[in-house]
């Protein structure tokens, strides 16, 4: 117990200044929450005024499956903005093609037959003795040569013929359409993804229509089939569609 201070000469522990009656207690310093204060988390940041709110991406309820997109094959998709070429289209498609490609070897084939016509030798048997059947088989023989000019334009109608049917397999398998199918506006794609096939492909198309020309049913099938597809279509998963 201390006398010696005027102000509290009973010895009381000395107590915290109180505020004024009618006055808020101070408040702690603004650098930090004073001891015992809850921290506050701070406020999410808002967009200035007038700015557009971005809408939230809607929700699927909940266990609904994932939409899937439509099926290759409907008006609209990559390929196929119109649906399935009818059979006219592909058969209109493959005359004009016949023609660009079988026109000039056409030609050189009837020059050919001119010439070894023009050309033929009449058999003279009349220097082999009576019952010289070798003589008289010679003299066949030598009539029947066909002329060398004869030669050379079916040599030349067979190379032409080979290159046209190379070019065709080449613009149906990079672009999907032959003069003929451009002229007609359809094209070849592949089923699944509505792009070309290739040449490859083309070429494997190609051969698989020899089953189309037994009897020719498999070039008749696209009349009834829901995806007017042939039988090599079916077996290399190509579809002949509209394009604009």
């Amino acid at each position: 117990m201390s006398f010696g201070d005027p102000n509290n000469p009973y010895g009381q522990p000395p107590q915290a200044p109180q505020a004024p009656y009618g006055q808020q207690p101070p408040v702690p310093p603004q650098g930090g929450p004073g001891y015992g204060y809850p921290q506050q988390q701070p406020a999410a940041p808002q967009q200035p005024y007038g700015y557009p709110q971005q809408p939230a991406a809607p929700q699927q309820p909940y266990g609904a499956y994932p939409q899937q997109g439509a099926p290759y094959g409907q008006p609209g998709m990559p390929g196929m903005p119109m649906g399935y070429a009818s059979w006219g289209a592909r058969v209109g498609a493959y005359l004009i093609d016949g023609l660009i490609v079988g026109a000039i070897p056409g030609i050189l084939y009837i020059i050919a037959v001119i010439i070894a016509s023009s050309s033929s030798v009449s058999v003279d048997t009349s220097t082999c003795p009576p019952g010289d059947y070798q003589c008289i088989s010679d003299a066949y023989d030598s009539a029947s040569v066909m002329p060398v000019g004869s030669i050379i334009m079916i040599v030349l109608a067979g190379l032409i013929a080979f290159a046209g049917g190379i070019f065709i397999l080449t613009k149906e398998g990079s672009t999907g359409q032959t003069p003929g199918k451009k002229a007609l506006k359809i094209r070849l794609v592949k089923e699944a993804t509505g792009q070309p096939i290739g040449f490859g492909m083309a070429f494997v198309r190609k051969l698989c229509h020899f089953l189309d020309g037994i009897c020719y049913i498999g070039y008749l099938w696209p009349l009834w089939d829901e995806k007017s597809q042939t039988f090599a279509d079916k077996i290399a998963g190509t579809v002949v569609v509209k394009s604009q």
